[in-house]
């Protein structure tokens, strides 16, 4: 089967609380953006793009998540974190639910709610045209303080490392070009690493973007594929009622 024929599951991760979002009763993937929640537009891009499968990692709220998300997509599946140790502790959770899986791994956030299906259309043909492991996808942010760097080899076609803001020297702090979180992986090559994560870190999480590291490691640099959103503001994802505000005027403008 050619990689553009494999299956395509959609993981949507939804477990967070939004502790700055003012209400500390309500998941934040349900906050609605144009009286839709969050995690509902999230859908729609997991289903217009062709995913066989869809799985939610719910955590804080979860019968409230999964009470949503099964009304409007009622053969969705559930995985559950209940502590809250990172993206790749995230991940870890759904890999009973992938043994028998081969194809690819769409990573998407509940709260990244204006990511389009033409650019998440153009990020897997991307990891299909280069018949690459894992594909990030990138953006191009005028400030992009407080997120991971994107480092490419010399050639400037590859990941070479993704550099954390704390982990940044000046020089890495000018790049401009971040890393959004929303990847595609060939599933099988993402359950190879999941478990060997590690919390040897300052957070004491587990990080998905170790991964990378791994991929590049076993299979050489080329197996990490980078496409670039071209309008940032689609991996912009609500931590506080003024962002959402703000996500919220962009979307109504764009309608």
């Amino acid at each position: 089967m050619s990689a553009a024929q494999k299956p395509l599951v959609t993981v949507i991760l939804a477990a967070g609380q939004g502790k700055r979002m003012q209400d500390p009763t309500k998941p934040k993937v349900l906050y609605p953006l144009a009286d839709k929640p969050l995690v509902g537009h999230v859908l729609e891009v997991a289903k217009a793009v062709g995913s066989s499968r869809t799985i939610a990692i719910i955590g804080f709220g979860r019968e409230q998540v999964r009470e949503y998300i099964s009304d409007i997509a009622p053969s969705a599946e559930f995985a559950v974190q209940d502590q809250q140790l990172g993206t790749g502790h995230a991940l870890q959770q759904i890999i009973p639910l992938l043994s028998d899986f081969d194809g690819n791994l769409l990573i998407l956030y509940g709260d990244v709610p204006l990511l389009t299906k033409q650019s998440v259309r153009k990020l897997l043909d991307h990891h299909i045209s280069q018949h690459a492991r894992a594909t990030i996808m990138t953006a191009l942010f005028e400030d992009p303080t407080g997120y991971g760097r994107i480092v490419r080899t010399s050639d400037g076609k590859h990941l070479s490392a993704i550099v954390e803001e704390r982990d940044a020297s000046e020089e890495i702090k000018l790049i401009k070009e971040m890393n959004s979180g929303i990847y595609v992986f060939d599933a099988k090559t993402l359950l190879e690493f999941l478990d060997k994560l590690t919390t040897n870190n300052n957070q004491k999480e587990y990080y998905l973007t170790d991964v990378f590291s791994m991929i590049n490691r076993a299979y050489g640099e080329n197996s990490v594929a980078l496409s670039i959103c071209q309008n940032p503001i689609e991996v912009s994802g609500v931590n506080t009622k003024d962002q959402l505000s703000e996500l919220e005027r962009y979307y109504l403008q764009q309608k």
